[in-house]
């Protein structure tokens, strides 16, 4: 019989958040006409939605060593050599919250790129309804094909006319970890945004350094959001690792809204916080364009 999956610290974060009112919010079958998961709960009926004026958007496949990975990408039209940035989604999959994010970047100006990098297990995890179900698949994901997924997807920008050069990259969640893994991995990064990614990971021997053990080996600069009242991840842990890149001299900047759950950004859940939100996105906006990213 094969083991239950260790829940993660970005799991707890999101099954363990304040009780919320149920009005307000989509019915199921609503939620999935527009493109949203229900592993995540419920999900808000005033949801942002992003347009697409004045973007060129779709859906795409990248050639991979083994397949084709899917992804979804927004870059403003008519523009040439936009800065590119990479979306690392949530364990949902590539669902309408991702790509409303992927949206809002392009809107700033960037070839904004998220990757479904969980494609090959042939399941579309937006359409997995309970968390439990998900875990197997996302924490089966080895690090070293993550970082090859991610790179992959660097080079399809660059071939569509994107500015590798100006290159960042956002997380949540456990995109939020990816940022981490992914800045100490790439050379070229600029600059990293990471929302509530896990410091420090549960043993498992596909993902070989938490972003904790690699704050020697960062290459980029990272702004980090976390929630103080995340369940999942202690505040003494973020605490732990900004002592961590301040002691091997890393650029790094965090910040922590008080009052804030896990995924306060995720306009779609009931965890969702607008002025812990709204203030990180623009810290977000502010980041990359302090190191080059969005001018």
């Amino acid at each position: 019989m094969s083991a239950e999956p260790l829940p993660t610290s970005d799991v707890i974060g999101l099954t363990k958040v304040a009780p919320f009112s149920r009005r307000g919010f989509m019915t199921a079958s609503a939620a999935v006409t527009a493109g949203y998961t229900l592993a995540a709960g419920p999900v808000r009926a005033d949801v942002i939605k992003t347009d697409t004026n004045g973007l060129v958007t779709g859906d795409v496949k990248i050639k991979v060593a083994d397949g084709e990975m899917p992804g979804y990408f927004a870059r403003p039209a008519g523009v040439s050599n936009p800065p590119v940035v990479l979306v690392a989604m949530e364990i949902f999959g590539l669902h309408e919250y991702i790509k409303d994010v992927t949206r809002r970047l392009a809107k700033l100006g960037a070839f904004a790129v998220a990757p479904d990098y969980y494609f090959r297990k042939g399941t579309d995890l937006t359409k997995i309804t309970d968390i439990k179900d998900l875990l197997p698949i996302v924490n089966a994901k080895p690090d070293a094909e993550l970082l090859s997924d991610l790179d992959a997807k660097v080079a399809w920008a660059g071939s569509q006319g994107g500015d590798t050069a100006k290159l960042g990259i956002i997380g949540f969640c456990r995109g939020g970890r990816t940022v981490w893994e992914y800045a100490a991995h790439s050379g070229t990064l600029k600059a990293s945004v990471a929302f509530y990614g896990p410091p420090v990971d549960p043993p498992n021997p596909l993902w070989p350094k938490s972003p904790l053990q690699l704050a020697p080996e960062m290459k980029a600069p990272v702004l980090d959001l976390y929630g103080g009242a995340d369940t999942g991840i202690p505040v003494a842990q973020v605490e732990q690792l900004k002592a961590a890149l301040a002691e091997n001299k890393k650029t790094a900047e965090f910040k922590i809204y008080p009052e804030a759950p896990h995924g306060f950004h995720a306009d779609y859940r009931g965890s969702y916080r607008k002025d812990a939100a709204e203030d990180a996105w623009k810290q977000a906006q502010a980041w990359f364009k302090k190191y080059g990213v969005l001018s």
